[in-house]
C-alpha cells in the first residue's frame, strides 16, 4: 500500500482540459470501432483520471464529487463517450472500496485499475463452500473492453429464506464478452455485454447489495460513507454538462462561415432567430449546471459532516440527475436543429453529440421522467417504489 500527494481540483481539471486534442482526435475512430481508442485510455490514465475514486492509501486521490463534475465536463466537451466511460469507472471503483481490505488490496494492486459494472440483477447466484457460483448475463457494460474487474449484481438463492440481491467483484478474465454494442449513440463507450458461466466467486468478494446502496463503506475516507445512488448521480452529471458545452463550442465555431441557405443572410450569426436559439441553449446549460452543482454540493457536504441522509435528500439527488440529463439534451437539440443540412455529415461533431445525449436520456437510472416521477411521488407523501435511492 502507498500514499500519494493529491492534486488540487484546479490541477485535475486542467489536466482533463489538456486531454481534449487526444480525445477529439480519436472520437470518430472510437465511434466507428465501437470502443475507446487505446491512446485515449492511456491519456486518461496518464492524467490520473482513473485515480479519482481510488483510496489515498493505494495511491489514489479520493476526490470529492464536485471534482468529478468538473473533470467530466472537460472530458465530455471533447468526447462524450470517453467522459461517460471515465465516469462509469468512478462508480464501481467507489463500490469496490466497500469490500474487505484484503479484497481492496487485490483490486488496487493494479496501477490505474479500471472497474466496470452494473446495477442490473440479471444473474443468479448459488451458495457453495467458500463462496457462490454465478450464472447470467449483463448488458450495457461501459468500458468493459479496457477494464480489469467487473462489479456484478446477482440474485442469491439461499437454501433457506428468501432470495436477495448481492454485489460481487469478478476479474474480467473470468467473464465472456459478447460484442453486441451496435447502437445509434454512445458508440465509442464499447458498452458490450458480459456473461458468467459457472463462475466461482469467493465469499470475501461478495456483499449484500443493500450494504453498498446504503454506503456502509469499508474504506477509511468519508467519501465512501454515502448512499450509492446520490454518489452515482453526482458522478454522472459532468458528462452531460460537457456534451452541452461541446455542442455550444462547435456550433459557435461554425457560425461565422455558415449562410442560411435560400435566404439573404450571408452569415447565420446575423439572424435574430440564431440569437434566440443560442441564448435559449446557453440558459438551459446554465440551469443544468445549477442542478449538477447543487447535487455535488449535497453529496460533498454530507460526506464531510457525516449526517444521515433523509429520504427527501435521496430523491432530490435523483431529481437533480434527471434535470441535468433533460436540460443538457434540450440545450444540445436546439443547436443541432439550428446547424443545417451540412451537420448530418460525420465530420461535424454536433450530430454525434446529439446522438450521444439522446442515448443517455434513455438510460434507466438517468431518464428524466423516471426521476421526476420518483421525486413527485415522495413530495406527494408516498413511499418510493424502488430500492435505488
Amino acid at each position: 500500500m502507498s500514499s500519494t500527494d493529491v492534486p488540487t481540483r484546479e490541477e485535475l481539471v486542467r489536466r482533463a482540459a489538456e486531454l481534449a486534442p487526444v480525445l477529439r482526435k480519436h472520437a470518430s475512430w472510437s465511434e466507428h470501432n465501437r470502443r475507446m481508442h487505446d491512446e485515449s485510455v492511456e491519456a486518461l490514465a496518464e492524467a490520473g483520471v482513473f485515480k479519482l475514486r481510488r483510496p489515498r492509501r493505494y495511491g489514489g486521490f479520493e476526490a470529492d464529487t464536485r471534482t468529478l463534475v468538473d473533470v467530466a465536463t472537460e472530458l465530455g466537451c471533447a468526447d462524450g463517450s470517453a467522459s461517460w466511460v471515465a465516469s462509469v469507472y468512478w462508480i464501481p471503483t467507489w463500490m469496490a472500496c466497500h469490500f474487505p481490505e484484503a479484497v481492496q488490496d487485490e483490486v488496487f494492486s493494479t496501477p490505474d485499475v479500471r472497474v466496470c459494472g452494473t446495477l442490473s440483477p440479471s444473474a443468479m447466484a448459488a451458495p457453495v463452500d467458500g463462496g457462490v457460483v454465478v450464472n447470467g448475463k449483463w448488458g450495457f457494460i461501459s468500458g468493459a473492453l479496457h477494464a480489469q474487474w467487473q462489479e456484478i449484481i446477482a440474485i442469491l438463492v439461499p437454501p433457506e429464506g428468501e432470495p436477495y440481491p448481492i454485489i460481487a467483484l469478478v476479474p474480467m478474465s473470468d467473464l465472456l464478452i459478447v460484442d453486441d454494442w451496435h447502437t445509434g449513440g454512445l458508440r465509442g463507450t464499447g458498452s458490450v455485454s458480459t456473461v458468467a458461466q459457472d463462475v466461482f466467486i469467493p465469499a470475501e468478494r461478495v456483499l449484500p447489495l443493500p450494504a453498498v446502496l446504503e454506503g456502509q463503506g469499508g474504506a477509511a475516507g468519508s467519501i465512501y460513507r454515502a448512499p450509492l445512488l446520490p454518489v452515482a448521480s453526482a458522478s454522472s452529471v459532468g458528462t452531460l454538462l460537457g456534451m452541452a458545452k461541446g455542442a455550444q463550442e462547435n456550433f459557435l465555431k461554425r457560425l461565422q462561415d455558415r449562410k442560411i441557405t435560400y435566404t439573404a443572410y450571408e452569415s447565420q450569426r446575423e439572424a435574430p432567430l440564431t440569437h434566440h436559439q443560442v441564448a435559449e441553449s446557453a440558459l438551459k446549460l446554465d440551469e443544468a449546471r445549477f442542478h449538477a452543482h447543487r447535487l455535488s454540493t449535497l453529496v460533498d457536504t454530507k460526506a464531510v459532516d457525516g449526517s444521515s441522509w433523509k429520504l427527501e435528500e435521496r430523491v432530490i439527488a435523483r431529481a437533480d440527475l434527471g434535470a441535468v440529463v433533460r436540460l443538457a439534451k434540450e440545450s444540445i437539440d436546439i443547436l443541432a436543429a439550428a446547424s443545417g443540412g451540412s451537420s448530418i455529415y460525420h465530420g461535424v461533431p454536433i450530430q454525434r453529440i446529439a446522438r450521444d445525449v439522446a442515448a443517455v436520456n434513455l438510460h434507466a437510472l438517468m431518464h428524466p421522467n423516471t426521476n421526476n416521477e420518483l421525486y413527485g411521488r415522495v413530495l406527494c407523501g408516498l413511499e418510493p417504489n424502488t430500492l435505488y435511492i
